[in-house]
């Protein structure tokens, strides 16, 4: 998406080598026709798939995947990080480790909200290492539903996440992928 690496080179910035910051237009304040446009390339992209359920977690990921909820005409469901005062042990979980908050996280997902037999797109606003991602399907497998995708807005490619996802045969639709990034230069796998 030509768009959004335009805006990534106009308004990312990198930290150190491996963290790229998104502020301004995705993990912090979001640019809505941006993420219009993002939903839109999803949907188009997992069209043909029967997605009747799409997981994301929370919460860079929710604004993407409630506009591809949107056009698919689907709900959208997040994985929480923590669990808060109105979640009971009826969930789904998994552990991942956080690169960016350098610690462990549990991801958890009402079982009210993911069953078995659904058709379920992940999306998540970046894919880099693949342990948010393994942790995504995971949860998916404890339900017994299908992973019909994983969208990712951003994609560090140099990183071992698409591997891992190829490996498991989940078709990856990532909307920017990152060739090589380090100091103020990034570029681009067109």
């Amino acid at each position: 998406m030509k768009k959004l690496q335009d805006i990534i080179l106009s308004h990312g910035t990198v930290l150190g080598k491996d963290i790229l910051k998104v502020d301004s237009f995705l993990n912090h304040q979001i640019k809505p026709n941006l993420i219009k446009e993002m939903g839109e390339e999803f949907a188009e992209h997992f069209k043909d798939k029967n997605i009747n359920k799409i997981l994301t977690v929370e919460s860079s990921g929710i604004a993407p995947a409630v506009i591809t909820g949107l056009i698919l005409d689907c709900d959208v469901v997040f994985a929480r990080k923590q669990k808060s005062l109105t979640t009971d042990d009826n969930t789904y979980s998994s552990t991942c480790y956080s690169y960016t908050k350098e610690e462990m996280k549990r991801l958890i997902v009402s079982k009210d909200f993911l069953h078995e037999d659904e058709n379920v797109l992940l999306i998540d606003d970046f894919l880099a290492n693949g342990q948010a991602a393994k942790a995504m399907v995971a949860i998916c497998k404890q339900a017994g539903a299908n992973v019909a995708g994983f969208g990712i807005v951003i994609e560090k490619s140099y990183q071992d996440g698409r591997k891992i996802l190829d490996d498991m045969g989940i078709d990856v639709y990532s909307l920017a992928r990152i060739s090589h990034m380090d100091g103020k230069d990034i570029e681009f796998i067109d």
